[in-house]
């Protein structure tokens, strides 16, 4: 992971050498707005084996594990639009949400107290679950692209 000050810099020497075509630097600032600052990147993990990779509905699951949180996502694709039903155990706490994002929309959730929350209609794309702890870092899942 590069943190900000070598991505800054590694754009201070690039923009030296040859001036940067301005839909990069557009590019490059709507990436970097996407950070969450301060969080914590929860890696892909394997999944229990009883648990099918894909399910029979078109789904796909996936599991993030990082600072003592596991995030198991399940992700439906219909109609061109994507449906998200997730769990994040164990349970955060009172007060704790997650954001689901996509690079233009972020839908707030509350946890129910099973640590399950849900969202429907996103678009296909680029998604990003973070959850949100009173008194702990920020939790983000990787960002996975999702496909019709």
């Amino acid at each position: 992971m590069i943190n900000d000050e070598y991505f800054l810099a590694a754009l201070r020497l690039a923009a030296g050498n040859d001036p940067i075509p301005g839909h990069v630097s557009a590019a490059a600032r709507e990436a970097y707005d996407l950070r969450v600052p301060g969080a914590v990147t929860a890696d892909p993990a394997e999944r229990p084996v009883a648990r099918a990779e894909r399910g029979e509905n078109g789904s796909h699951s996936v599991r993030f594990v990082a600072a003592g949180l596991t995030f198991d996502l399940e992700v439906t694709v219909g109609d061109g639009l994507i449906d998200v039903t997730g769990q994040v155990f164990p349970n955060p706490g009172e007060g704790a949400h997650v954001d689901v994002r996509t690079p233009h929309l972020t839908l707030t959730r509350r946890l129910a107290d099973t640590g399950e929350f849900a969202v429907t209609g996103l678009p296909p794309g680029w998604l990003s679950v973070v959850c949100h702890r009173p008194g702990h870092a920020p939790v983000q899942t990787r960002w996975v692209r999702i496909r019709p």
